[in-house]
């Protein structure tokens, strides 16, 4: 077949250099002059309305949301605050988004053009324009490491004085020697080390962990090469095992932190599935959480950095089982799998394959690890065979490569993309990606490495990782369900178009006379044209619902990349990921993170004061799907108050039943019904995953009450689906109760594709009866100290020996003989009597949490930071320690009594769903908007330019998990993203972006 000019440029213009289009800025018009620029307060307050970060006079477009403006000013500009805005030359720190993003454009574009990237200076320039304009519109965004240190030596002149140890590429010397690392500055997020079977490789791991961790980077390792407990040491004596040194990987990660910040380090730990030591790693990270409940038992503080999970092994890593297809086989036919000797590779036992699966299935029950990454699915896509197998990944799964190496990501937004009309312009998404790519092509060479193995690989292979946010809500404002195949063939043919394009890019750049393919090129050339015809193939498995536009752009974008292979190779080995985007999908603006739907319709923010009010959010991608789907513009204002006053669109007038599944989000509204399913999940990666390099960090959320079995199934779904891997997450299995025995004769009989049926679980139920339990004379207690508005005050409470449950409180407030404390005392009195009666401790916290009446205001205790009384507070704080969960508030008419009050409830505390409950309500109004989403992300956000608002977790909306850790930096509860957590407050991440 003939290939058209389109798909092959002349070979004599690619040689020359990249030939550089105006797609989005204009001839004669610097990108910055293409917006309103205005002049703000960039701050970050904390639960008690405190400022951890504030920056004044900041300058940003006047289009960029606060929330975006307080995320970069904090986490990006560069100096010291203390110094004062102004020129970093002149030692002040930067003040404006034009310094920072001219710094990373203007250093990358001079490097290029440098390096012979362009075909000539005018090219270069026009690089530049496009590169600034992408950034300042927020249409895509590099990964954190890129806005923190890139250009601060090329336009600030900054250099290290601390002989800090990082290695680069030499041109002269063409090797990786060490560097300077503001002259090379890092560049990556993302990094997979290797580890061997001897005790200097186990150190060196240690010493190149710390580094990377001390930077704030996460690192990812393959245990499997350790020999196990069970073979024999050269001189005779038995193997610690791999699990033993993981434990000091996690201890090292505790101690360095993340950047030299508190939040924990993210690590990767894998082992494959024939290891000898396999049990041992899929329940170590179970029996530490068992550990954590046995402390909180005994009243320690239980919270994310508490003493009880500070006290345990590894709470700094995710773990990973690699399952190979022999062993899923295994499972699915009840059958042994053998376990080798790591020195010999002979069978050392066999094991119940399908009892290992049920064993990994209740570790992610009970704690959410270990996760599956199978092993097979990556190696057969695997673009460079010949060099070595994909060992591991980095901590959130997406990035997987050779050992020792590094990527660089980078994200677009979608919904920037999307036309008036609600179709996709694929010729500027198109433009978009080739812009990226070569930007991050660029930085591979000119970026410093933890080690000089990951310097040589990174030359050697050019690893990229280029990705997109906000998948959920441009779905969303087509009007398609992102659990629906139509939305996952939109979403599969633009994740092949980006996949397609980067590549043809890289291929053009490999044409280029000057630089050529990666050096490992030739080496797998066989094996990488394999692959890119395997991802071609692929766009003819998308659903016939695609638009037949999205599909045919993604057919000639996947010729195009590979004929301009077959011609000229590539240069680069990876060229995509799906990272979580957490930090920089806040600085794009977007309103759902990576390839995640939207978690909630409606959201809440604290206004300015104490007594303000709150402001209610609608999802502003609502009223753009329902004019998508064909409501009239009446319809629509009905159908959003419907939304403002319930917190929920099902049951809004006008809706059409069919239309309902368009606003499915992650979480169940708190009063609703409707949620993603967790195949919902599971498909879409499906979807997407063989238009990717490497692989893709999805949050899997399982719903509280399913069982190990729903486990099992999901992750034998996700094997039979053709996913690299698969993390699943049981809401708020923190710090839950044991899971509940099961019979001894767990393997029931197969339920079509080997997975058993899920067998009933016993519930214990309670019958209250009036008679009086007191307590006995000696009798377990503790005392809780609360301040409520600056009102000191002490609750004591006895327990019960056998439940270590409430039996009576005592509450000591003001002067003894004083009005206050008389009525404490006979309240506690009522209180404990009906206790020991056996009225429900849930009943009592349900009654009498959200009273209103001074003294109320802010407390000393973080995890209720604003008390409407000190009713309020004591009976929210019983419903935490002993209940766990917070308490919802509740809006009762006269008359509706007890029935109301348990039809609200809901079903036994045993079978229900725990909700994360954003408990602070100010005293003033709540005022209903409809505006950006992540403006207002669980409406955790400042306010606009006056920088006042001092910022407060709001009102319940929807289920959420509870065991959320609260951020390191502002300690609002962070949000899970992937395998990692990001902060809707700061912005503050725990994984890639």
């Amino acid at each position: 077949m003939a290939k058209s000019p389109r798909l092959l440029p002349e070979a004599s213009t690619l040689r020359q250099g990249l030939r550089i289009a105006r797609v989005f800025s204009t001839e004669g018009q610097h990108p910055f002059d293409s917006v309103v620029w205005e002049r703000r307060t960039a701050a970050i307050y904390n639960s008690k309305g405190e400022a951890v970060f504030e920056q004044k006079d900041v300058e940003f477009p006047s289009t960029w949301s606060q929330l975006a403006t307080n995320v970069v000013a904090s986490k990006y500009f560069y100096g010291d605050l203390a110094v004062g805005n102004g020129d970093p030359r002149e030692g002040k720190r930067e003040y404006s988004l034009k310094q920072l993003i001219h710094r990373v454009t203007r250093t990358i574009t001079d490097w290029g053009r440098d390096q012979g990237y362009f075909a000539s200076p005018e090219d270069a320039e026009r690089f530049y324009d496009e590169l600034t304009w992408l950034c300042l519109h927020q249409y895509g965004a590099f990964n954190s490491p890129v806005w923190f240190n890139v250009g601060l030596y090329h336009l600030y002149g900054v250099r290290d004085t601390g002989g800090k140890t990082i290695w680069g590429w030499d041109f002269k010397a063409q090797r990786a020697l060490p560097v300077d690392p503001y002259e090379r500055p890092q560049a990556s997020a993302c990094f997979i080390i290797s580890v061997e079977d001897s005790i200097d490789d186990i150190w060196q791991l240690m010493a190149e962990s710390a580094r990377l961790f001390k930077f704030g980077s996460g690192v990812g390792a393959d245990w499997s090469k350790l020999r196990s407990t069970k073979e024999k040491l050269s001189g005779g004596g038995q193997p610690s095992g791999p699990v033993s040194f993981m434990r000091v990987q996690d201890a090292t990660g505790a101690t360095i932190k993340s950047g030299g910040k508190t939040r924990r380090a993210a690590i990767m730990q894998t082992l494959k599935v024939w290891h000898p030591d396999i049990m041992e790693f899929v329940t170590a990270k179970a029996k530490e959480e068992k550990k954590a409940w046995a402390l909180i038992e005994q009243g320690y503080d239980g919270s994310f950095n508490g003493e009880a999970y500070n006290s345990v092994a590894f709470q700094n890593v995710n773990q990973s089982v690699r399952v190979t297809d022999e062993f899923m086989e295994a499972v699915l036919a009840r059958k042994k799998y053998p376990l080798r000797a790591v020195t010999t590779g002979q069978v050392v036992e066999e094991i119940d394959a399908y009892e290992l699966l049920y064993k990994v299935a209740e570790g992610t029950w009970i704690c959410g690890d270990p996760g599956l990454q199978y092993e097979d699915t990556i190696q057969k896509w695997h673009t460079c065979k010949n060099s070595g197998p994909i060992n591991s990944s980095n901590p959130c799964s997406e990035y997987m490569f050779l050992d020792n190496s590094a990527c660089n990501l980078a994200s677009l937004n979608l919904r920037k993309f999307q036309r008036e009309d609600g179709s996709f312009d694929v010729e500027r998404f198109r433009a978009a990606v080739r812009i990226f790519i070569t930007a991050m092509e660029i930085l591979v060479d000119n970026a410093g490495y933890p080690s000089e193995k990951i310097a040589q690989n990174s030359h050697d292979y050019r690893p990229l990782g280029l990705g997109f946010a906000n998948l959920g809500a441009m779905l969303m404002a087509m009007g398609l369900p992102y659990d629906s195949d139509e939305g996952r063939a939109v979403a599969g043919a633009i994740t092949a178009i980006m996949h397609a394009e980067a590549y043809a890019r890289s291929a053009e750049i490999a044409a280029i006379e000057r630089i050529g393919p990666f050096a490992a090129f030739e080496q797998n050339r066989d094996c990488m044209l394999e692959v890119m015809r395997m991802h071609q193939a692929a766009v003819e498995e998308i659903h016939p619902s695609c638009p037949a536009y999205l599909k045919a752009a993604a057919r000639e974008s996947m010729a195009r990349m590979v004929a301009l292979g077959e011609r000229y190779g590539y240069r680069n080995a990876q060229a995509t990921v799906l990272a979580p985007t957490g930090t920089i999908s806040f600085m794009m603006d977007c309103d759902t993170t990576g390839i995640e739907p939207d978690i909630a319709l409606v959201k809440y923010k604290l206004l300015a004061g104490k007594g303000d009010g709150m402001l209610k959010i609608v999802n502003n991608t609502v009223p753009i799907a329902l004019r998508r789907l064909g409501y009239t513009e009446e319809q629509i204002r009905d159908i959003l108050a419907y939304i403002e006053e319930n917190d929920t669109i099902e049951g809004a007038p006008h809706l059409q039943e069919a239309h309902l599944s368009v606003f499915d989000c992650a979480f169940k509204p708190y009063k609703g019904q409707r949620f993603i399913h967790y195949m919902g999940h599971i498909k879409m990666m499906a979807a997407c995953q063989p238009f990717i390099s490497g692989a893709i960090s999805k949050t899997v959320n399982m719903p509280e009450h399913v069982t190990v079995e729903e486990i099992m199934d999901a992750y034998i779904q996700g094997w039979k689906l053709g996913l690299k891997a698969l993390a699943i997450y049981r809401e708020n299995s923190k710090r839950s109760q044991p899971l509940s025995t099961r019979k001894e004769d767990k393997k029931a009989e197969s339920s079509g594709d080997g997975v058993a049926a899920s067998e009933p679980q016993v519930i214990e139920k309670v019958i209250y009866k009036p008679v009086r339990k007191r307590l006995p004379d000696e009798r377990p207690s503790l005392t809780h100290k609360f301040s409520v508005a600056g009102h000191e005050g002490y609750l004591h409470i006895g327990l019960y020996p056998d439940t270590a449950m409430p039996g009576e409180i005592f509450i000591t407030m003001a002067k003894q003989g004083s009005t206050i404390s008389g009525l404490m005392d006979a309240f506690a009195t009522a209180i404990s009597i009906a206790l020991q009666y056996g009225v429900p401790l849930e009943d009592l916290c349900n009654k009498f949490s959200h009273m209103r009446f001074e003294p109320s205001g802010f407390t000393n205790n973080p995890q209720i930071p604003i008390a409407k009384s000190i009713m309020d507070y004591i009976f929210r704080y019983l419903s935490l320690k002993f209940l766990g969960r917070p308490q919802e508030e509740k809006s009762e008419t006269p008359g509706e009594g007890v029935a109301a009050e348990v039809k609200r409830s809901g079903p036994a505390r045993d079978e229900r769903q725990l909700e994360l409950s954003f408990e602070t309500q100010p005293t003033g109004p709540i005022t209903p908007l409809v505006g950006p989403t992540i403006e207002a992300f669980l409406g955790l956000q400042g306010q606009a330019a006056s920088g006042s608002t001092k910022t407060t977790p709001q009102a319940r909306v929807f289920e959420h998990q509870e065991d959320a850790p609260a951020c390191s930096n502002c300690g609002s509860i962070t949000v899970r993203s992937g395998a990692c957590y990001v902060c809707p407050n700061c912005g503050n991440s725990s994984g890639c972006g």
